[in-house]
């Protein structure tokens, strides 16, 4: 897909950075569309494994808190927190502050369920640099994860 000139605002006055940009874009939404498609089919779904990752990465977290970190809407959020707390994937308890509320925490259960996830989509990276790639070729890609990473962080 290609923005017409004529509909969007230029993104770059640089036409070599925009169309870095568009192939940057284009690269990460396949590869991350192509992991995702990897995970067991049997085992959570990305919203269920989205709200896993954010309780281990910021830790705890209210209910409204997560649903607005995860742009979740709260019938989506409270489905998704009954699932994870009948497997014991999280917990729940009164928050001390504010009896109205609850915290929620990931369990080592949902550890194990993020990291087999994390480990799946690896594996299947792995190989599919091992048979795509040269070494030259994984060099050059090692270079650009971490070039990514610097602009993530911009």
């Amino acid at each position: 897909m290609h923005p017409d000139s004529d509909v969007a605002s230029p993104v770059s006055a640089d036409p070599e950075l925009a169309d870095l940009a568009r192939q940057v874009r284009e690269g990460v939404g396949r590869l991350n569309w192509r992991m995702r498609a990897e995970r067991d089919l049997g085992g959570p779904g990305p919203a269920v494994l989205a709200v896993l990752s954010r309780l281990y990465r910021a830790g705890t977290h209210t209910p409204s808190e997560l649903a607005a970190a995860e742009r979740l809407q709260p019938q989506s959020l409270t489905r998704i927190l009954a699932w994870v707390t009948e497997r014991e994937l999280v917990t729940r308890t009164p928050d001390p502050d504010d009896g109205r509320r609850s915290l929620i925490r990931i369990t080592p259960a949902g550890l194990a369920v993020l990291r087999e996830y994390s480990i799946q989509r690896e594996r299947w990276l792995a190989a599919a640099m091992e048979s795509t790639l040269s070494p030259t070729e994984r060099q050059l890609l090692r270079l650009a994860s971490e070039l990514m990473m610097r602009v993530a962080d911009a």
